[in-house]
């Protein structure tokens, strides 16, 4: 079974909880733009699109890597890469066709979601229910 978080513009304020909560977790500082999530401004900033990793079954950014840091968890389904294997080589970055993946040029790893091991803060503290996580079942897993 694979997790995602679902995303629903209607219900997004654009009030970036969601990055404070997912950059205080991920790097120890509250900077939204060290999120591994987005919020992208649509139609004259009226509507804010949340933009998140889509976990995704056929996920490139896995086959690609030479090291085989990036794995599917095999409860939930997130796609994760293994700081300790990552060389830093960013060919997941090219890969990710959502533009997910980021390169830590502190770390020389590349980072992305990881759902959180389950249980996703940026869905726990969105105030609107703009981020809800779903599982989808019947798929093969990788």
């Amino acid at each position: 079974m694979r997790t995602v978080i679902y995303t629903n513009f209607d219900l997004c304020t654009g009030c970036a909880i969601c990055q404070m909560i997912c950059s205080e977790h991920k790097t120890g500082g509250t900077n939204p733009r060290l999120a591994l999530l987005r919020i992208s401004p649509g139609r004259n900033g009226l509507i804010h699109q949340p933009e998140v990793c889509q976990q995704c079954q056929n996920a490139f950014c896995l086959k690609v890597c030479p090291v085989e840091a990036v794995y599917r968890n095999k409860d939930n389904g997130a796609v994760i890469i293994d700081d300790s294997k990552c060389t830093g080589c960013g060919l997941c970055v090219k890969a990710c066709q959502k533009s997910m993946i980021m390169l830590d040029k502190e770390n020389k790893a590349a980072r992305k979601c990881d759902l959180c091991g389950g249980d996703p803060l940026c869905v726990q503290f969105c105030p609107t229910g703009a981020l809800q996580i779903v599982k989808l079942g019947g798929e093969k897993d990788e």
